[in-house]
């Protein structure tokens, strides 16, 4: 036997829309009872493995002990791997397809121990057809390692280095700035970049300024550097430090999306302003106002 595991967290482009999410988790409740199952999101974009991936990235620091099942899988009833990946010396064990989906995510735990391919159909589901693999193989066998199940039984081992490699953009250096990418975009329109502040500090020469250049397409903008949404005024395009550590496109209350018309994958160009730039960029920013007397 191995290690017992108390909580399984789950991440899927299923939607709530149908009964995808609530057939999985009962799977794993009828099988391990004793688990507690958490819902990471189920709002990824269909089909979309970076997005997926990258939203496992930023949540795993704050999972708890235990397992993960990852399902953003386009590739499902082909023939692409079924996998449990074992991180952080047993702590816990994504399962998922092996598609990219898991890669950044291990590598952020330390990188794997262990990996097996889940083929042994004693801890599968006998499945009417080959297109719902969280149902009949990767909850199984979450709720098979809850009880106990050594990873070892779930099928042979994989060479943790042969997974598929995850697919996160890095941002360039050159001549003309920072070029970057929109990895994300939040409910609220915040622009995630793949920019940090060391980045940042590479990317423009001289001091960390107050603010920059931001370059979409034929569109240049003023953006502030910011610790909060708060501190630009209105109007104001900011450049803030997010939850996660990563430089964001952001408005005050507003959305930074659907004022730029930026979406996921979109590149941007971030550079440094001279005087002179920076009071054109900033101008129309704010408005006087007089107010009519009676």
């Amino acid at each position: 036997m191995g290690r017992r595991y108390e909580t399984v967290s789950l991440l899927t482009d299923y939607g709530v829309a149908d009964e995808f999410v609530g057939v999985v988790k009962s799977v794993i409740r009828d099988l391990a009872p004793h688990a507690t199952l958490l819902d990471l999101t189920h709002g990824i974009r269909p089909y979309d493995v970076r997005a997926g991936s990258l939203a496992l990235a930023r949540a795993i620091p704050y999972v708890p002990e235990g397992i993960v099942v990852a399902v953003v899988d386009p590739g499902v009833g082909t023939a692409r791997r079924a996998v449990a990946v074992e991180v952080a010396d047993g702590a816990g064990v994504l399962v998922g397809p092996d598609n990219g989906l898991l890669a950044p995510a291990v590598a952020i735990t330390g990188g794997a121990t262990r990996a097996v391919e889940l083929t042994n159909l004693e801890y599968q589901l006998e499945a009417p057809g080959a297109t719902f693999a969280g149902r009949d193989v990767f909850a199984p066998a979450a709720a098979h390692l809850c009880n106990g199940v050594d990873l070892a039984e779930l099928g042979p081992a994989v060479d943790p280095t042969l997974l598929m490699p995850g697919m996160v953009p890095l941002p360039r250096m050159e001549s003309d700035g920072i070029h970057a990418e929109v990895l994300w975009v939040d409910r609220f329109g915040n622009c995630q970049l793949n920019i940090g502040p060391d980045e940042l500090d590479e990317g423009i020469a001289g001091p960390r300024p107050d603010t920059v250049a931001v370059r979409i397409g034929d569109q240049q903008r003023a953006a502030r550097l910011a610790t909060a949404f708060a501190e630009l005024p209105s109007g104001m395009l900011g450049l803030v430090l997010d939850s996660h550590g990563m430089l964001a496109l952001a408005l005050d209350q507003r959305s930074a999306a659907a004022e730029l018309s930026l979406a996921q994958g979109d590149p941007v160009i971030v550079a440094g302003l001279d005087e002179q730039e920076t009071g054109a960029a900033l101008g129309g920013v704010t408005s006087p106002v007089e107010l009519r007397r009676p």
